[in-house]
């Protein structure tokens, strides 16, 4: 090529992606947060579940989070869709939501998650039945993935039948991330010492082990909160039990792609 020509040729294609590399950058900066408080105040959203607030704390959750307007977000054990409904609204009609739950777990939500999207209550929400390694999302897709009181479940045969392997349902959250995309975990903390054992017999897990194959994974532990902690939860008995049960202390983490 003449270098008259290749020089000008040269600058145009370093100027066209300056270009497009500004408009993302200015996309990222000023995309909006989530609007939290209007999704929570909703008028369609179920009584029992603003009851629930309290407890839950879900603007605190998703603020920590870092929960965008326009996001995609894959909503990993969705249960009987609480979350589902806050998340739904609150990344507006531009975000969207998989709400994914295993298969071997369907028994316990009952009807919860068809009474959430049926007749298209919640336009943008996509529902995804498969086990946490088998994901059915595209590779870097996602701009978060949440799992709310569910990694203890990689420890939990229910009728001898695995809803994931541990290993790879961490690689499956990676590879569905977008680059600097973020993963929120949070469960109820298992005692000192217990492997995964724990998600089988109290329903518990510890922090290190999600961490540990979070970051096997390829991912980067962020931060961590203590909103959810409850200094008087012995910590060594099941969740489901009376004394404890709606009152755990739950550890709640952000990693990034």
């Amino acid at each position: 090529m003449n270098n008259k020509l290749s020089l000008p040729y040269h600058r145009g294609i370093v100027c066209g992606l300056l270009c497009a590399l500004s408009l993302v950058s200015a996309s990222a900066v000023t995309a909006q947060a989530a609007d939290i408080a209007a999704a929570l105040s909703h008028r369609d959203r179920p009584a029992e579940d603003s009851a629930d607030d309290a407890r839950r704390k879900p603007a605190q959750v998703l603020a920590f989070a870092g929960l965008r307007d326009g996001m995609t977000v894959l909503e990993l054990e969705a249960g009987g869709g609480y979350y589902t409904e806050i998340l739904s609204r609150a990344v507006g009609p531009n975000g969207s939501v998989i709400l994914q739950h295993p298969p071997g777990l369907m028994r316990f939500v009952g009807d919860g998650i068809d009474e959430r999207t049926e007749g298209g209550r919640l336009s943008n929400v996509r529902v995804s039945i498969t086990n946490f390694d088998e994901l059915d999302v595209p590779d870097n897709s996602v701009d978060m993935v949440t799992w709310i009181l569910g990694p203890h479940e990689i420890g939990f045969h229910p009728d001898g039948n695995t809803l994931g392997d541990p290993i790879a349902s961490f690689a499956e959250i990676a590879r569905v991330l977008k680059p600097g995309g973020v993963f929120i975990a949070s469960d109820h903390i298992s005692p000192d010492g217990m492997g995964l054992e724990s998600g089988g017999t109290l329903h518990r897990i510890a922090e290190r082990i999600v961490t540990s194959l979070t970051e096997r994974a390829g991912l980067i532990r962020e931060a961590s909160s203590e909103l959810l902690l409850n200094p008087e939860d012995p910590l060594d008995i099941g969740v489901f039990d009376p004394a404890i049960q709606g009152k755990t202390s739950q550890f709640l983490v952000r990693y990034r792609k």
